[in-house]
């Protein structure tokens, strides 16, 4: 899936340890749950001020999602 690589890329760019990077696709009746796990201490940077690196992270997937029809969500944990 193509999403799942796009927040992988972006989330490991953002980190100070992107080993710690890990992104899970859990499917459910509502659509696509896309997981993202960072390291505590890069909570931060993945979720932005205000939440901007979150939200601009969700628009992406939006758009990818509507390419290909079908509902995807980002958690970030």
């Amino acid at each position: 899936m193509a999403a799942k690589e796009l927040v992988e890329y972006v989330a490991k760019s953002l980190v100070d340890d992107p080993d710690a990077v890990t992104v899970e696709i859990v499917r459910d009746q509502d659509g696509t749950v896309i997981e993202l796990h960072v390291a505590e201490d890069d909570m931060g940077k993945v979720i932005g001020r205000n939440g901007s690196v979150a939200k601009a992270l969700r628009t992406l997937l939006k758009v990818m999602s509507a390419r290909d029809g079908e509902m995807v969500s980002l958690e970030i944990i």
